[in-house]
């Protein structure tokens, strides 16, 4: 689903003055020969941009008009970032925009990016739970969709020469329609800090979220909000207390701890406390809830794909505690070895998502490995949330691999427990024979005596050749075979 707004449609096409009135859109689509030279990509006509209204993109789109003299359609994706998106289509219109597209991802995002995330258990070095890095292909998809419908040349994006969404964006657009032009304004224009991009806001009335004493680049959407920037530029920095859009601090969190019950089915979060949810509404309600405790707030120091260590300000209560409610459901529904080859998927496909590979054949292939060992893992599972903490508290599962009658210290029918002893011997031969040998190598130089590798008792241990023993090759003269002479 989509809405669309036209320069001459219903919103019209107003401009922002520096009083904040609004005016018509003046047109600055007059291409130069001047303005050839200084664009990378001279000759384009009509570019779908990757917008959010944020600092960056509200001045992108009079930037492109100006310097490259071409239409632009502003592609606006609601990913669940809870934004007055008909505020946001006029703002596009009035800097300049030909076109606007607001197009309802959540969905999608929801059902394509974060369930598939959630069943490999995707946590990027452990800590990062990929809220940006998820909705990024979806987003340019979408874009890439809006470009072809509406003919353009080219497609552009907000992201800086410095960060992992530029590598996101552009990969996508080359998997899915390699013979559009792509345009990163940040790797050419002549802006080169915030302060500079505030400046050409303010230069032409452009109003902009944010400010210079509050310079934060904030990401938002259905699975996370993120800050970057500003004070979080230092490491050594306390992060500020305003940084909240989710959560709640802990320390104002409820005294008292609430427990909610996520159901699963294939691995897919279906049910919160008896309630039937499709993904997205979920997630949305499970936010409102968690985040109420406190649940899901973190700083971290990150290893981005460009080379450089990044800090930011994460907020994920709802992935927080349906990433921990389906690890406890896989601890009673997934065998020991497919329990312990999914950690490892885990771990590279929170890598192939936070490196842009989102169409990589190892995503698909691995999504097709996540889908069968989820088939079962089925079932409810209750999270205890107090102060910040998300914690099992109990699970259960038509198809539970526990069985009490095995693991119970009680008197049972079925576990012999004579049958330890073979199987302890068994499990334990190779090990201990391998520690003997190498234990006495080290001590004596040899191997332990009755364990010698590689050949028989009655085999004849080869004959040392004193220091000077000619060798065939120095009796015969010939020039290949070196064994030693035997006496």
């Amino acid at each position: 689903m989509y809405s669309r707004y036209d320069a001459g449609g219903p919103l019209g096409a107003p401009a922002f003055a520096s009083d904040g009135a609004v005016s018509a859109a003046p047109s600055n689509r007059t291409r130069t020969p001047e303005a050839d030279h200084m664009v990378k990509h001279p000759g384009v006509e009509k570019v779908a941009l990757a917008y959010s209204g944020g600092l960056d993109t509200s001045v992108m789109i009079p930037w492109l008009t100006e310097n490259y003299g071409c239409e632009v359609v502003a592609v606006v994706a609601d990913v669940g970032q809870r934004e007055d998106f008909e505020a946001i289509a006029a703002k596009a219109l009035a800097t300049g925009a030909s076109e606007c597209r607001v197009i309802d991802l959540k969905d999608a995002f929801a059902r394509e990016c974060i369930v598939p995330a959630l069943k490999a258990g995707a946590i990027y070095e452990r800590r990062y739970l990929l809220g940006t890095a998820l909705a990024r292909p979806v987003i340019a998809r979408a874009q890439v969709e809006v470009a072809i419908e509406t003919g353009c040349d080219a497609v552009a994006h907000g992201c800086t020469g410095k960060g992992n969404d530029q590598v996101r964006f552009e990969l996508t657009y080359k998997a899915l329609a390699p013979h559009l032009t792509i345009i990163a304004p940040w790797r050419e224009w002549e802006i080169h800090s915030r302060d500079d991009a505030f400046d050409y806001a303010a230069a032409r009335g452009i109003p902009v979220p944010g400010s210079r004493s509050k310079p934060y680049s904030i990401d938002r959407n259905l699975w996370h909000t993120s800050f970057e920037g500003g004070i979080l530029e230092d490491p050594g920095a306390a992060a500020p207390a305003e940084l909240h859009d989710l959560t709640v601090d802990p320390i104002d969190a409820p005294d008292e701890p609430q427990d909610v019950v996520i159901g699963f089915d294939g691995g897919v979060p279906v049910r919160l406390d008896g309630e039937a949810f499709e993904p997205a509404d979920l997630i949305v309600r499970l936010n409102r809830i968690a985040g109420a405790h406190g649940v899901g707030w973190i700083d971290l120091v990150e290893n981005r794909l460009v080379g450089m260590k990044s800090r930011g300000v994460y907020e994920t209560p709802a992935g927080t505690v349906l990433l921990a409610a389906l690890a406890d459901l896989e601890a009673i529904t997934l065998d020991r070895d497919t329990a312990a080859f999914k950690r490892g998927v885990g771990a590279r496909y929170s890598e192939l998502v936070y490196q842009g590979l989102w169409y990589s054949p190892l995503r698909t292939a691995l999504d097709a490995f996540l889908d069968e060992a989820h088939a079962t893992v089925t079932g409810e599972v209750t999270i205890r949330l107090y102060k910040g903490h998300a914690t099992a508290v109990s699970r259960t599962s038509p198809y539970s691999l526990y069985r009490e009658d095995l693991a119970t210290f009680d008197e049972d029918q079925v576990y012999k427990h004579a049958d330890a002893g073979g199987f302890i011997r068994l499990w334990g031969l190779p090990s201990g024979i391998a520690h003997r040998m190498r234990s006495s190598a080290r001590q004596t130089g040899s191997p332990a005596e009755g364990e010698t590798a590689g050949r028989g008792s009655a085999d004849p241990a080869p004959r040392e050749r004193p220091p000077h023993e000619p060798t065939a090759r120095h009796r015969t003269g010939g020039s290949r075979d070196t064994t030693p002479v035997r006496g």
